[in-house]
C-alpha cells in the first residue's frame, strides 16, 4: 500500500532514535535488496522496515533528509520513476 511522504517519515521518526546507527535506502525490489544487505554485505537486518512510497521523488526527498540528519546510505541509484518505489531503513 502507498503511503504519503509525511506518514512515512513519521513512521521512520517513531522506529528511529539515533540516526547514526541506521541505514536508509531507496529500492524497486526489497526481497532483493534486503538479501543483499544480509548475505553480500554482512549486516542484521533484523530490524527492517519499509514502506511503498507515492512517487520516487517523495522518496528520494525522505532519504535525503534522513541522511541530512545522521543515517547512513547514499543518493543516487538508477531507479525508475515509473516503477514502485520502497524506502527502507534497518
Amino acid at each position: 500500500m502507498r503511503m504519503k511522504k509525511a506518514d512515512i517519515v513519521s513512521a521512520i521518526e517513531n522506529k528511529v532514535s539515533t540516526y547514526s546507527i541506521w541505514r536508509i535506502g531507496l529500492t524497486h525490489d526489497p526481497d532483493e535488496r534486503k538479501a543483499y544487505w544480509r548475505d553480500t554485505e554482512n549486516q542484521s537486518v533484523k530490524y527492517w522496515s519499509q514502506w511503498q512510497a507515492d512517487s520516487l521523488s517523495d522518496a528520494q526527498d525522505i532519504e535525503a533528509a534522513f541522511i541530512k540528519k545522521g543515517m547512513k546510505g547514499g543518493t543516487g541509484g538508477d531507479l525508475s520513476a515509473y516503477r514502485t518505489v520502497y524506502v527502507y531503513v534497518f
